[in-house]
């Protein structure tokens, strides 16, 4: 998927994994007691800080903390833009 949007510096955008439906034991979960996922694909990379290139790159799977980001809605998709420094991992 592309996106017509390129973030600045060290932020990236971030496409969230889908919330869990069910538990492990198959209990359903409602809407407003979802949490909201930690995991998510880079869709778009900025170009980095002159002294810090970006490790991260379109593609990867990544974790984030709970309340990392901004969120967006482009073109009827929600997304995340944060920095760099907000991503935990890439799995």
């Amino acid at each position: 998927m592309s996106v017509k949007i390129k973030p600045l510096a060290d932020r990236v955008l971030v496409e969230p994994a889908a919330a869990e439906e069910k538990t492990a034991g198959g209990i359903i979960i409602p809407d407003t007691a979802k949490e909201k996922p930690q995991k998510g694909k880079i869709v778009a990379v900025g170009n980095g800080k002159p002294d810090e290139p970006m490790t991260v790159k379109v593609g990867d799977e990544v974790l984030y903390g709970k309340y990392s980001g901004t969120e967006l809605n482009i073109e009827g998709n929600d997304y995340l833009i944060m920095r760099e420094s907000d991503i935990l991992a890439i799995v």
